[in-house]
């Protein structure tokens, strides 16, 4: 049996650290999603104040298997 996959991109925020913030944007994903499979961290950025971080940012990809008709 063949399978399909759907491919979605999320960004996940934390004032942590950039894997809590990764981990952010799947637990999200999985509130919402079923049958999740890959989360690829695809870019990681700061936002920035003053110098300082003020928030961590890690842009995933995140594939689920695709429900369409049969």
């Amino acid at each position: 049996m063949e399978r399909v996959y759907k491919v979605i991109e999320l960004v996940g925020t934390s004032t942590e650290s950039w894997e809590k913030a990764a981990a952010a944007a799947v637990e999200r994903a999985a509130e919402s999603l079923r049958d999740l499979r890959i989360a690829e961290v695809v870019e990681l950025d700061m936002q920035l104040e003053d110098g300082k971080v003020q928030v961590y940012r890690a842009k995933v990809k995140v594939s689920f298997k695709y429900e369409g008709k049969d």
